[in-house]
């Protein structure tokens, strides 16, 4: 599979910027969803199950990508989502009628319940509802995921000094520091608040080539600023490049950032990885709308 990279001009610096575009792998499974979901669709049909069950919000890149690739793969799909609330809004929330749209079936539980989402008792109460089925946990990671994602390098890539991804619950990035070259530094981006990301990764690696930089959140998971609105759009309008504003856009923010700041050492070479996420941006818009602040620029 060819995935296409572009280069990214830069005006006042000897550093060179790449994006690796992972959002084009499939239209409707892109980016790090396609590389976590791989693997665990076949080792859902290895082990004979059915039905495929996850986890998610309102917006949910995971959610989307599995009800699509459930039915792609002939298997029934099971969304357990985050507040009850949206039992009521399946229609004009575009993630979800998506979801339903490729035969997703959704159990809308409160927000409190969801926290509880990996406790025994809590999974127990869901098999004997719904038999069977194959569980894919919250944006979709495990070691199968990982393993996906280790496949984002490849031998083409060993002359970048730097790598550059999002951080959500932290397969991407696990599998890029396990099949990153020598030399090469891996740099996250976390979209979350606070340091417990950390602990998650080292679950999945044993190298030390990476680093997470934590300033670029924009106040925590799917919050955004006016002024990171802006920056999307300004960078669609001059490379041609969209990006969605939960994951790689804080990404590509705080790489630009850095650069202004002389982070990089002179010459350096860096490929951004661009995980996806664009199905997300009609939502956030029209939370934008409501909220009567500028929209993001995109015409998918």
């Amino acid at each position: 599979m060819k995935v296409l990279t572009q280069a990214i001009p830069l005006n006042g610096t000897t550093v060179e910027l790449f994006i690796r575009r992972e959002d084009l792998i499939h239209p409707f499974i892109s980016g790090n969803k396609f590389r976590k979901l791989k693997y665990n669709l076949l080792e859902a049909q290895k082990l004979n199950h059915s039905t495929l069950l996850s986890f998610g919000g309102a917006f949910s890149n995971h959610i989307a990508a599995l009800a699509y690739a459930g039915r792609e793969a002939g298997m029934k799909t099971i969304g357990v989502i985050r507040g009850e609330e949206l039992r009521d809004q399946i229609e004009s929330n575009p993630t979800l009628h998506f979801a339903q749209q490729c035969g997703m079936e959704f159990e809308f539980v409160t927000r409190e319940a969801y926290r509880n989402k990996t406790d025994s008792a809590f999974i127990e109460k869901l098999k004997d509802k719904f038999p069977n089925f194959y569980l894919v946990p919250e944006g979709g990671t495990n070691e199968l995921a990982v393993k996906g994602c280790q496949e984002i390098l490849t031998a083409d890539d060993v002359h970048y000094d730097y790598v550059c991804t999002a951080v959500g619950t932290g397969g991407t990035i696990s599998g890029v520091i396990n099949s990153a070259f020598e030399g090469q530094k891996i740099l996250g981006f976390p979209a979350l608040k606070g340091d417990f990301l950390q602990k998650d990764i080292c679950k999945f690696v044993q190298n030390t080539n990476w680093e997470l930089i934590n300033e670029y959140h924009f106040g925590g998971y799917a919050k955004v600023t006016e002024e990171l609105i802006q920056f999307l759009n300004d960078f669609y309008n001059e490379y041609g490049i969209p990006l969605d504003p939960v994951y790689t856009g804080k990404m590509v923010f705080g790489v630009m950032d850095r650069i202004k700041q002389n982070y990089f050492p002179e010459h350096s070479k860096i490929l951004l990885i661009h995980t996806g996420g664009l199905q997300g941006i009609e939502g956030m818009n029209a939370f934008l709308e409501k909220k009567k602040l500028p929209i993001i620029q995109y015409h998918g």
